[in-house]
């Protein structure tokens, strides 16, 4: 994997972790502003996850770097994201736009992260689509 430098969020914590990973799935956007993305189709994924905090859990790590994988890549690599749970109609989700997939990701890690004694935060989702085309979720007011 190519190093590659992100925007960085600014933050008070003492340790930042970054993991990144590629996934490949399938969505369409099943909206008439959509244009082509109304038909179904494929990307390599690309994430970069950003978690802080001040605390490490009693192994040393802020989180284990296989947590974030299983996670995230287990649940959507390979797989046609709008059929997901969190896309279903009764989710009351939007459609798998990257800005939305980037979010769901954030409520996904963010709330493994909740349960863990420590409190770490996930500060930012990258998750580019395309190799031109990237979005970041930060969250709003969500900073301990």
């Amino acid at each position: 994997m190519i190093q590659q430098i992100y925007p960085a969020p600014d933050h008070p914590y003492e340790f930042e972790l970054n993991k990144d990973m590629h996934f490949a799935a399938a969505h369409y956007i099943p909206h008439p502003d959509a244009g082509s993305c109304q038909e179904v189709h494929g990307h390599t994924y690309f994430a970069n996850i950003t978690i802080g905090g001040d605390q490490l859990d009693e192994s040393g790590f802020l989180i284990n770097f296989q947590h974030i994988k299983k996670l995230i890549h287990k649940r959507f690599d390979h797989k046609v994201i709008n059929q997901d749970d969190r896309f279903s109609a009764e989710s009351g989700t939007q459609f798998p736009t990257t800005e939305v997939v980037a979010k769901v990701m954030w409520e996904i890690i963010q709330a493994h992260l909740d349960t863990l004694p420590h409190r770490p935060r996930c500060l930012q989702v990258f998750l580019r689509e395309t190799p031109s085309s990237y979005v970041i979720y930060r969250p709003k007011g969500k900073k301990s």
